[in-house]
């Protein structure tokens, strides 16, 4: 669900600066903007531009850590609450095993946490497989960076 971002209060639009520059009549005297005009416009732009990428990385992030926070909270609550559950199902296992197969009771313990420590490996190495894949940077910010240096670097 991809979320829009909402300038913070205060600070204005893209192109604001650039437009109200734009529309402003040029100097009395019939010339165009002097070069002190353009080289100043631009630096504006540019800082204007660097505020508003930094607003948008900051809340990027911020949303990101609210909700992966939230999403932590949930899991080890989760993990907590089948904590016992999970104990008591091996407990169950080992005595199944035990009971009409005969086997003593140290041998169905020994295969209920085979049994476990197997799907414990396989979870861990899911999750170790799963972080490698994450990527940390909010891609948005990211994106709208590279392009900003693609058109400093290569205006057309």
């Amino acid at each position: 669900m991809a979320e829009t971002f909402t300038p913070p209060a205060g600070t204005a639009g893209p192109t604001s600066a650039g437009a109200a520059r734009e529309a402003a009549p040029p100097p009395a005297g019939g010339e165009g903007p002097t070069v002190t005009g353009l080289v100043s416009g631009i630096i504006a732009d540019a800082q204007e531009l660097a505020k508003q990428q930094l607003a948008l990385f900051r809340a990027e992030v911020k949303s990101d850590l609210r909700r992966t926070l939230q999403a932590a909270a949930l899991l080890a609550a989760g993990a907590v609450a089948a904590l016992p559950a999970l104990i008591l199902a091996c407990f169950t296992v080992v005595y199944a095993l035990h009971e009409p197969a005969g086997l003593p009771l140290w041998a169905s313990f020994l295969i209920v946490a085979a049994a476990v420590a197997a799907l414990s490996g396989a979870l861990i190495g899911v999750g170790i497989q799963r972080f490698r894949s994450f990527n940390p940077l909010p891609d948005q910010s990211v994106e709208a960076f590279k392009e900003n240096v693609r058109w400093m670097t290569n205006p057309k």
